[in-house]
């Protein structure tokens, strides 16, 4: 497996720091504000990466932290006129409800960073001993001369760490660049809490370089986040944590893209622009949510490589909602034909393998074989889950053609049913390595008992049509039924089924 590292800016082959053992920090969201489906991609990203590494045998522990006392968290709280912890609990809660609902499950840790005051305390002390940190009032500074390799994140000059750390300057520093690990108190109704330098709290830096060593050591195997978190922060968290340990911090960096807002020019042509509460193009989880499945949700974002930008628009939801309901459309599909369970289940080559009496039947095992191989070959090339579902849609249409062409030997012969069944017993497989197709849909609601009577009615109208060979009529029904949303299918047994799409 090779992952792309923006330290090296190179991919590299993926070598745990300990054999068989991962450990994955992950920036999490300041909690001030709803979140929005920008807070949601790195999760999903690194939840399903956790999935496909314990797939292929890895033991992983995945930790992502929540920022509960900032400077925006102290504003928003004065202006709706509650106190921090309320508005930390309060928006917290609505993301973990969000993360839970797009199946975001395999997070091990969620530290606060208020729950890891002595932790950040005890690390500033570390980098005061090594000359690092100096006191400046009763604020506390990282002295970023004391490491070498400052820059070697991002690659910024002196000049650009100067013009992009010009906000933090403050009297009694002694470089431009130098950064606020300890913040004192500005009066005593401000959250803060006892230390060596006074009352105060965290700065946002050294918050994730104490709670990413507090789980995970002081060297671990992955640092992950937004690419907007390169510079100052993740080369921040380096300085600062390799300063105090003298050793390597993180072996491998991953970033992910940002999320742009896809909308129609007055030309006519399609523009993406960043995401931002001033453009006021912002859209809520509990919005989105509320309007698409959860399960179009987490494929939406995992239908784009984790370094390139997500561009969203409802007309790409939507696109990304038609393609995943296809899979979803053979694996009920298949469970009619065999009268078996596709989910929760395993498909091994072996058992294909034991099954295979027509040239027909071997074709078929060497689609299955090839595109699981094709998948881990994806997947393993710097997690590319487009690809890897790309690869979903090509097995996904191969088990559909088997199917049509061998529909009266699936219904003859149990040998044909059994390797139907388990091809997409691997399609399911593949797709819960990502935490996709986990199970079958939700059933939405056909509508009231009119109207299942009138689509009843119709569909009998139509079968009446087809066995007088008025296959213009037929088709018309199937059509005009298409037009509004409803789709018709025709099963095996001579029956036909409905869904509203």
């Amino acid at each position: 497996m090779r992952i792309y590292n923006t330290l090296t800016n190179e991919k590299e082959l993926f070598e745990p720091v300990e054999p068989g053992k991962v450990g994955i920090y992950v920036c999490g969201p300041t909690v001030y504000k709803e979140s929005h489906i920008g807070h949601a991609v790195g999760p999903v990203i690194f939840d399903a990466f956790k999935k496909y590494l314990t797939y292929k045998g890895y033991d992983v522990k995945l930790v992502i932290n929540i920022t509960d006392v900032d400077d925006k968290i102290i504003n928003e709280a004065d202006e709706l006129g509650i106190s921090t912890e309320e508005l930390a609990e309060k928006v917290g809660a609505a993301y973990f409800e969000a993360m839970e609902k797009l199946g975001v499950n395999s997070i091990d840790f969620y530290p606060r960073a208020t729950e890891h005051i002595g932790d950040i305390i005890h690390l500033i002390q570390q980098l005061g001993e090594r000359d690092a940190a100096y006191a400046v009032g009763g604020d506390v500074y990282f002295d970023i001369t004391k490491c070498r390799e400052y820059g070697k994140l991002s690659n910024r000059r002196s000049d650009d760490q100067r013009e992009a750390t010009r906000e933090l300057s403050g009297a009694g520093k002694r470089n431009p660049g130098d950064f606020a690990l300890w913040k004192g108190a500005k009066n005593a109704e401000e959250i803060g809490w006892d230390s060596p330098w006074g009352r105060g709290r965290p700065g946002w830096h050294i918050e994730c370089s104490a709670m990413s060593m507090k789980y995970l050591g002081e060297y671990f195997d992955i640092h992950g986040g937004g690419i907007d978190l390169v510079f100052p922060h993740h080369e921040n968290e380096i300085a600062q944590s390799e300063t105090a340990t003298n050793q390597r911090f993180a072996k491998y960096w991953m970033h992910n893209g940002l999320t742009r807002v896809k909308t129609k020019a007055t030309g006519g042509e399609w523009k993406a622009e960043k995401m931002s509460k001033s453009l006021g193009n912002i859209k809520p989880l509990t919005e989105l949510l509320a309007e698409y499945p959860p399960e179009v949700i987490r494929f939406f974002l995992l239908s784009t490589h984790y370094r390139r930008p997500i561009d969203f628009s409802d007309e790409a939801i939507e696109a990304v909602r038609k393609g995943m309901m296809n899979l979803y459309r053979l694996l009920e599909r298949v469970e009619r034909l065999t009268g078996e369970e596709v989910y929760n289940t395993t498909c091994t080559i072996e058992k294909l393998k034991e099954q295979s009496n027509t040239p027909a039947d071997q074709e078929f095992i060497e689609m299955v074989t090839q595109a699981k191989l094709r998948y881990l070959e994806e997947l393993d090339d710097d997690f590319n889950t487009a690809a890897g579902i790309a690869v979903l849609f090509d097995l996904c249409t191969g088990i559909n053609r088997y199917i049509d062409r061998q529909r009266q030997e699936i219904q003859a012969r149990s040998e044909a049913k059994d390797l139907v069944l388990e091809g997409a017993r691997m399609l399911a497989s593949l797709g819960q390595a990502l935490g996709l197709l986990t199970g079958p849909l939700e059933r939405q609601e056909t509508g009231d008992g009119m109207t299942d009577a009138l689509m009843e009615l119709l569909i009998e109208l139509r079968a009446e049509a087809r066995q007088q060979n008025n296959f213009t009529l037929s088709d018309a029904i199937r059509d005009k039924l298409k037009g509004i949303g409803i789709t018709l299918e025709d099963l095996p047994d001579k029956t036909t089924t409905w869904r509203k799409e």
